[in-house]
């Protein structure tokens, strides 16, 4: 017992002498750098040790202002070519809503294969020949997106096969899957003139030698250096390389097929599309689209030039269909939502070429313009007897014809824009007090381009003409091609009329 009492007096004393060490303690300076600062004075060390071991790791890891810039324009042009893929969307809902019910599963199976047939004919040839280094005429390497190849690199420290896109900033597979983005819309566009007559194996095999052949020997000419580009002609969304070139192939494949049974008698008969909600949902789709279709065209992330043609692109659509509204109501007596959504499209088509090279007021007037003239394309058509259930010729033919003129006559001077300075786009227009010249390039442009694709077209649906066949028989045509050409139906529970 004694000894466990002197034990707990030591226990006692030792813990009366820590509470007073506490106690004075408590008493001192709580301050990082004093010496006698307790347990902060060791996070000075702590955290310039930290520093020492992560520091390099962090340095070495961080991305310099190139790199990012490389990322930011890699995102951009990505995200600009899925909004160009989901305009497939639009096309399918305006084309089917356009058409009557029997031939709605038909429309959406062309417009749903028809990227795929693109990828492929792109892929294997297209992208060479267009973008790959060749001759003024076409490109002859580069197929399959094999070759030297150093992208991102631009200008001067670029070496590789595709030297027609060496100002693009971005890795080779993002510049390849916008183009053919673009590609596919060509192919598209010919999909609404010839429906509800064409068969399906025509339509597939021509996509293929449209995409893999034609539109890109034209496109060379314009983006990949070739002849046209040398020569001044600009265009810098497609108005000519895209729209027209599908608007040239639709009209003669048209031609060639001849109009829907009862579609002509002694004057036009209507055929009213069976869903114009659709249709109106695959204008809205579309119109969206364009604003990856247009300021998508920079490929690079510079927000100035996308957001200026963003404004362009938009005015030029809100007036085209303003201008088809009225002058439907005035012309046809009612505003007809069919020229209301083809009024739209004109105005997206006509502002492509020019959209980075004029002024927000010259956008609404070549919008204007293209809304009014896309009206009475139709009603001409129908008049010479050339069946285009979707009007797909007027907008994308006519008024891509007009769009690329109108660059000659509303381009402002370069150097008013950051990014359009001298020798980085067309001269001044017409209108704009640039004289005659670029107004001739872009004329010349459209001939030359709209005789090579009539001619190709011509050629290739003769040839399937007189091979497999470019028009269903009379039975499928008055049954309807969904169950003739698909043996099944968009709409099975409700009986379908002719």
């Amino acid at each position: 017992m004694a000894t466990y009492g002197l034990i707990r007096e030591s226990q006692l004393g030792d813990t009366l002498s820590m509470l007073q060490q506490q106690e004075m303690a408590l008493k001192q300076p709580l301050h990082p750098l004093g010496k006698s600062g307790g347990r902060w004075r060791y996070l000075p060390w702590l955290t310039l040790g930290s520093l020492l071991i992560l520091c390099p790791a962090a340095l070495a890891q961080a991305a310099s202002t190139a790199d990012l810039q490389v990322a930011l324009d890699t995102v951009w042009v990505l995200v600009a070519g899925f909004l160009v893929f989901f305009m497939n969307a639009g096309f399918c809902m305006l084309e089917t809503g356009f058409c009557r019910s029997k031939n709605a599963v038909n429309l959406l199976a062309k417009n749903l294969i028809v990227f795929g047939l693109s990828t492929l004919a792109f892929w294997v040839v297209g992208f060479g020949l267009m973008f790959g280094d060749g001759n003024p005429l076409f490109g002859f390497s580069g197929f399959l997106l094999q070759g030297a190849d150093n992208s991102p690199a631009i200008g001067e420290d670029y070496r590789g096969t595709f030297s027609a896109l060496s100002w693009a900033g971005v890795p080779l597979n993002a510049k390849f899957f916008f183009q053919l983005a673009f590609a596919g819309t060509a192919a598209t566009i010919v999909s609404g003139a010839v429906a509800e007559r064409i068969k399906f194996l025509a339509f597939f095999i021509f996509s293929l030698l449209l995409v893999g052949l034609s539109y890109p020997i034209t496109g060379h000419w314009v983006w990949g250096n070739g002849m046209l580009a040398g020569l001044g002609f600009y265009d810098f969304a497609g108005s000519t390389v895209v729209h027209s070139v599908g608007g040239w192939a639709a009209l003669i494949g048209a031609i060639l097929l001849g109009p829907r049974r009862g579609r002509f008698h002694s004057r036009p008969v209507a055929m009213p599309g069976h869903n114009l909600s659709i249709s109106a949902l695959g204008c809205l789709i579309l119109w969206l689209g364009w604003f990856g279709f247009n300021p998508g065209s920079t490929m690079a992330a510079d927000p100035y030039a996308i957001s200026h043609i963003v404004v362009t692109t938009n005015i030029a659509a809100a007036l085209g269909g303003l201008a088809a509204t009225v002058t439907s109501w005035v012309y046809l007596s009612k505003p007809d939502l069919s020229m209301i959504i083809n009024g739209v499209l004109a105005g997206l088509v006509a502002v492509t070429a020019s959209c980075a090279y004029v002024s927000l007021g010259s956008a609404a007037l070549i919008g204007l313009v293209a809304g009014i003239i896309v009206v009475f394309s139709v009603t001409l058509l129908d008049g010479l007897k050339i069946d285009d259930p979707v009007g797909a010729v007027s907008v994308h033919l006519v008024c891509g014809v007009w769009g690329t003129i109108a660059l000659g006559l509303f381009s402002t001077t370069p150097g008013i824009y950051p990014w359009y300075g001298e020798g980085n786009g067309p001269l001044a227009g017409l209108f704009m007090g640039g004289g005659i010249q670029q107004l001739l390039v872009q004329l010349l442009g459209i001939v030359v381009v709209g005789a090579f694709t009539v001619t190709f077209s011509l050629l290739c649906w003769l040839v399937l003409r007189a091979t497999v066949g470019i028009r269903v028989s009379e039975a499928e045509e008055i049954q309807g091609l969904d169950l003739g050409e698909h043996a099944m139906e968009a709409y099975p529970e409700f009986q379908v009329g002719p």
